[in-house]
């Protein structure tokens, strides 16, 4: 006995001593945050076979480096617990990637649920494991689908198909018994145009507006929802809300040879129920789901609002034991032309709330209601309707009023942007639409049973379910408000596709709204997943020739084949790759993308110059406020030159993704083009007496500046044209359109004019992005004249004129930039530029390895500057410095800092290679 106490004694004390030492060697100031499969945090019925995994090293240490990692999945929380990694142990792989990190485990199956969790090796120790992550599988095959598409292809009395067309919303619903106890339940649904699904009386998901809108006849999206805590042993009701959305489109039997239209709401659904038993169950949609169209729900159109008849309400229609015997039975009905897919960008929801900012009595009994914000979403009301049932309240949204303080609604166009609900009489009343969006700060409101509070309503904000991941503040209130406009733009504009406009009869994806738009939004907005998106809604619509539209999806039929609107698809694969690392798009896409080039090439480029062009230099401030477009010719610029330099451009970018997508046979015809379209573009249009391209207009000359088309020799003097052309006849103003505003301030900057770039951006008078906050503007505008001109194009929230704005706030101004070999911020360029008025800036970017804040101030003589660059990546840091001038970090020479390293002095800067961590810089006497 006394041995083997002995000899237990030993054991114990040997796995004690391993177990502490493997403890030790786990540095608690390594935590590992932000675990994403797919970009998306813990996503539900993925279809992508391998995907990727994201993580961020959080650590309040310096110069912390990944070396090495590990991935455990499994098909239980269980055998995860227990290291089991049954379907896929990465074991430790030597490497310092923490994103895009690519699976290459068991084959992954429909309906599969994963578990996985991470942990990482780094120069300062070990991690622990991860908090737990997950995701699961959609269905992957056709024969999974189980559930017959369900609809009703025909009108009913109370409708109307025409121009102005009135559908009501469709109901279905079914009852069935469950009798055993569920493991798992799971739905897939995929409702055209939209849905609300609910079980046993309850929502589903908090989604609004859902699926993702698509061309239908090319791709349909399902959503995927685990209900298996709203089911219960017993019997069980499902229901659908269907509404037409872009299915069946706002304007019917209207212009068939512009407007894309698909037919009748349809339903798929299927719930895949799993018991603990081991068997399973599966409710599909059939011809034994009861339907309604005689529901509430009068019309809804996306253009023209939604009618609601609450005395047609029928309640716990979607309950169990509701009597639906006057009910039809559902019809089977054709698929869809389109392929299924899981939605796997951001479903819409109600992003935020706005209380109104005031309510006043305008006449006979009307009131106008003002949000205080431009937005886009819908307005939830209550009131009592006791003793005015059947009466009807009416709501007229508009962006502005007029001088007699009544809507401005003529730049709505043709939309009636206009909601009804009709009150069932009782004491207390609440509602809001359920398959339509808004673009307004005002409401018109008449019908109410009495004087209302502004504790009656809320604006429920409408956009992609997207986190904001920058930023930005400054000394300038001017720049604060226009960074605050463009912010309330670009959530507005997101519907599951980039939109141009949330108010009027239109609301379309432009591809030209978003050529370098995309990227500066991504400095807001963790927009991935819906560019990713939309680069497969732009392969959609090409032709089998090659052709790109200007709209994608192609819900309008714009196929004018030139250059710089499609080029937009080309820009969008960049920022993806450049801010999150995404070479999958690159590959995706390249095939497409190279497809439009030659296409291009082949049908329209002679002499190797293409004059193609729609649109010219969109929108270039005209010289008159009641003008849309300029007259004066001088302020154009030739399509021919629009096209041809965009071209070349576009070129250099297919040269880059052959690199990235293992294309390089492709190199050389590349090379060959570049060569031959940059000597054709100066042969045609530079001017060498004077030193300018074409008719020196500043979009004419700032485009072959940016992409390297003129001379080394004359690069000098064509920017010494654009700052002539700005200050004698703009009067140091805005000169350009969407064309030459998306790369105008980073060149400005690039040539030493950063003080010029400021400038632009803060005047306050005509034409600029400070003269629409002068002007009152909470979003920003269409025109650079939207409060004068034309009503016939002045949305007053639209992305378009934002240009390279945001780009050049967080890149040049904060001085936060990706280096382009070592991208999605593995290496971060930090440059700030101070010679503008600003005196302080504080700006901070979540980027897909952790957070980058840059805050520097003015003070004195000093510079002071706190920066923070995330672990595993490392930054070169341009502090600006007067020769041998002294630089402190905190509070100390910078050079005892052992995780900064000095690289030279250059132009007015200190440079240096710095780690991980949060600096405080002070660079002394550097203010004149």
């Amino acid at each position: 006995m006394n041995k083997m106490y002995v000899v237990k004694f030993f054991i114990i004390s040997i796995l004690t001593n391993v177990l502490c030492h493997v403890q030790a060697m786990v540095n608690t100031n390594l935590h590992l945050q932000n675990l994403r499969c797919e970009l998306l945090k813990n996503p539900i019925g993925i279809d992508v076979l391998k995907p990727h995994f994201s993580w961020e090293i959080e650590s309040n240490q310096y110069s912390v480096y990944q070396q090495a990692y590990q991935i455990i999945a499994s098909s239980s929380l269980d055998k995860l617990k227990n290291n089991e990694g049954d379907i896929w142990n990465s074991g430790k792989i030597n490497s310092d990637k923490s994103i895009q990190v690519l699976y290459q485990g068991t084959s992954l199956k429909s309906g599969e649920f994963i578990f996985w969790k991470v942990k990482v090796w780094t120069n300062k120790g070990e991690s622990g494991w991860s908090t737990v992550a997950n995701w699961s599988m959609g269905l992957l095959n056709v024969k999974d689908w189980k559930a017959q598409w369900i609809g009703c292809n025909r009108a009913f009395a109370w409708d109307r198909i025409s121009k102005f067309s009135r559908l009501s919303a469709r109901y279905y619903r079914k009852e069935f018994l469950v009798n055993k106890k569920i493991k798992r339940a799971v739905v897939y649904i995929s409702g055209l145009g939209l849905y609300e699904l609910f079980i046993n009386g309850k929502k589903v998901g908090n989604s609004v507006l859902t699926p993702s809108p698509t061309d239908y006849d090319k791709t349909v999206l399902y959503n995927t929802y685990d209900v298996t805590n709203d089911l219960h042993i017993d019997q069980n009701a499902l229901a659908v809300t269907l509404g037409n959305g872009r299915y069946f489109i706002m304007r019917q039997n209207y212009k068939p040879q512009k407007w894309h239209a698909f037919g009748f709401p349809k339903l798929l659904l299927q719930t895949n129920i799993e018991f603990e038993d081991g068997s399973h169950q599966i409710i599909a949609s059939n011809n034994t789901w009861k339907f309604t169209a005689d529901g509430p729900i009068r019309s809804n159109n996306e253009y023209d609002g939604e009618d609601y008849d609450a005395r047609k309400e029928m309640p716990d229609w979607n309950n169990v034991g509701f009597n639906d015997k006057d009910w039809s039975y559902a019809k089977v009905v054709s698929s869809p032309l389109g392929k299924l897919h899981a939605q796997m960008n951001e479903p819409m929801c109600v992003m935020k709330t706005l209380q109104p900012a005031a309510i006043n009595k305008y006449k006979n009994g009307m009131y106008i209601l003002d949000m205080g914000q431009n937005f886009a979403g819908r307005l939830f009301l209550k009131l009592n309707g006791t003793k005015h049932r059947g009466d009807t309240v009416t709501m007229r949204f508009a962006e502005s009023l007029q001088h007699d303080g009544s809507l401005f609604t003529a730049n709505l166009r043709d939309a009636k942007a206009t909601d009804h609900y009709v009150m069932r009489g009782d004491v207390q009343e609440e509602w809001s639409p359920q398959f339509v969006y808004h673009g307004f700060r005002y409401v018109e409101i008449k019908g109410l049973p009495r004087d209302p509070s502004l504790a009656d309503f809320r604006g429920e904000v409408i956009y992609d379910d997207v986190k904001n991941v920058g930023n930005f503040t400054c000394s300038d209130s001017t720049v604060n408000q226009i960074y605050h406009n463009a912010y309330w733009s670009i959530i507005s504009d997101y519907k599951g596709m980039p939109v141009d406009c949330p108010q009027r009869n239109e609301r379309q994806p432009w591809l030209g709204d978003r050529n370098t738009g995309c990227y500066g939004e991504s400095f807001l907005i963790d927009n991935a997943m819906l560019y990713a998106k939309w680069l497969n809604d732009i392969q959609d619509a090409q032709t089998a020739g090659g052709s790109i539209p200007q709209v994608a999806p192609n819900y309008w039929f714009y196929y004018k084949d030139d250059v710089t609107w499609p080029s937009t698809y080309l820009s969008v694969v960049d920022m993806l790759y450049n801010q999150y690392g995404d070479s999958v798009s690159v590959s995706k896409h390249y095939a497409s993308m190279k497809k439009w080039i030659f296409y291009m090439q082949q049908k329209y480029m002679k002499n190797y110059i293409i004059n193609r062009d729609s649109y010219g230099d969109w929108c270039v401030p005209p010289e008159s406020g009641e003008l849309i477009h300029t007259h004066d010719s001088s302020r154009n610029t030739s399509g021919g030159l629009l096209a041809t330099a965009t071209f070349y451009h576009d070129l250099l970018l297919m040269k880059k993704f052959a690199f990235i997508a293992q294309h390089n046979e492709d190199t050389m015809q590349y090379n060959y083009l570049l060569i031959h379209v940059k000597k054709a573009f100066n042969d045609t249009f530079y001017n060498a007496s004077k030193y300018c391209y074409s008719n020196n207009s500043v979009t004419s000359n700032l485009l072959p500046l940016a992409f390297g088309i003129v001379d080394k020799k004359n690069e000098q003097a064509v920017f010494d044209n654009i700052i002539t052309k700005i200050k004698n006849d703009f009067n140091n103003h805005i000169p350009t359109g969407v064309i030459g505003t998306q790369w105008l301030l980073r060149m400005l900057t690039k040539f030493g004019r950063d003080d010029l770039a400021y400038q632009l951006t803060a005047n306050r008078d005509y034409p600029g992005w400070g003269y629409m906050a002068a002007s009152g503007a909470t979003t920003t505008w269409e025109l650079w004249n939207g409060n004068t001109a034309s009503a016939k194009m002045n949305s007053q929230n639209h992305v378009m004129l934002l240009g390279d704005l945001l780009i050049w706030l967080y890149q040049n101004e904060a001085g936060i930039k990706s280096d382009t070999k070592e991208v999605a911020f593995k290496k971060i360029i930090m440059k700030p530029e101070i010679n503008s008025k600003m005196k302080f800036l504080s700006a901070s970017y979540h980027s897909i390895y952790g957070q980058i804040i840059s805050n520097w101030k003015k003070e004195g003589n000093n510079f002071q500057w706190t920066i923070q660059v995330p672990s595993n990546t490392s930054a070169i840091v341009y502090i600006p410095a007067k020769t041998n001038n002294k630089i402190l970090e905190k509070d100390k020479d910078i050079s005892l800092n052992t995780n900064i390293s000095f690289l030279k002095a250059d132009d007015g800067y200190n440079i240096y290679n710095v780690g991980s961590g949060k600096y405080d810089f002070v660079s002394v006497n550097i203010i004149d």
